[in-house]
């Protein structure tokens, strides 16, 4: 048994904290809400805790699934944030999808207090951390990155580390920009086949087996044609993450003139109302159009 913290139980964090519980490991949780807290130790077991610094008191490891940047400054730092509370040699793991700059800074302040770093962002959406299939990009220094291996393959059904600090992060963007361009392209051919009179189904049943078969067609195809969103990963959420690409983008001179198109049509989707709909939402853009 390890003991562990769980610091952020939002549509990911919450099942994956679960499943660590589940493992047979002692489990601390941290909540801002703390209703959702208290909701999953009636659930799972386990123990809550009222700020980051008390659940990561004698965690051998500290995972994190928060929202952006100052959501994950907040949980490190500051005097209740959990690197006040970590022991010399505990491993902080991060989930969030968060830009590299603060990945650098706190990577550096947790090796200043004698901790491990590893940032570790992850893909699967919501059904892939609740059926423990999260895929899962590292980065940070070797050791860190062994230690806690064992413990992320528990959710995981791919966890590799890529590289030094920060490579973790820069291959989740990497993750969103083909996302993108692919959400994109699936909705123009579902759009095209509504306009041309085909039967939506019948035509992803033939071209899924092809060169243009993907996972966002498998898992989502149908309910994008049942006009169904209120599910997986949500477009502010998306335009978040493509923001940090963008930016980063600008920084290391890639060119990503899709990515920034399809950031826009995000925006329009928001504009519709659909900042908490699915990623797959942007057939409602082709819709509303005509």
């Amino acid at each position: 048994m390890t003991k562990l913290a769980f610091l952020g139980l939002g549509v990911m964090g919450y099942p994956m904290a679960g499943h660590l519980q589940q493992a047979g490991h002692e489990v601390r949780v941290y909540n801002r809400t703390g209703t959702k807290a208290e909701k999953w130790v009636a659930e799972h077991g386990g123990t809550m805790a009222a700020t980051p610094r008390e659940a990561a008191r004698g965690a051998e490891f500290v995972m994190a699934c928060v929202g952006n940047d100052d959501d994950l400054r907040g949980v490190c730092t500051g005097d209740t944030g959990a690197f006040a509370g970590m022991a010399d040699g505990a491993v902080f793991v991060d989930h969030t999808t968060v830009s590299a700059a603060v990945t650098a800074e706190l990577h550096a302040e947790a090796g200043a207090a004698g901790l491990g770093y590893v940032d570790a962002p992850i893909s699967g959406g919501q059904a892939g951390a609740e059926n423990a299939q999260l895929s899962i990009m590292c980065g940070g220094e070797p050791d860190a990155y062994a230690a806690a291996e064992p413990i992320m393959q528990i959710y995981s059904k791919m966890c590799r580390r890529i590289g030094g600090p920060g490579a973790g992060q820069m291959t989740k963007m990497c993750n969103q920009i083909a996302i993108a361009g692919l959400v994109q392209g699936l909705s123009e051919a579902l759009h095209f086949a509504e306009k041309a009179g085909l039967d939506g189904r019948a035509v992803v049943e033939v071209i899924s087996q092809g060169a243009a078969g993907s996972w966002q067609m498998s898992n989502r195809y149908e309910t994008m044609l049942d006009d169904h969103f209120d599910h997986g990963f949500a477009v502010d959420w998306m335009r978040k993450d493509l923001d940090i690409c963008l930016r980063t983008a600008n920084e290391n001179g890639a060119s990503l003139p899709v990515t920034a198109l399809v950031d826009q049509f995000y925006k329009d989707v928001q504009k519709l109302g659909g900042n908490r709909w699915d990623t797959s939402s942007l057939i409602k853009r082709l819709r509303a159009l005509g």
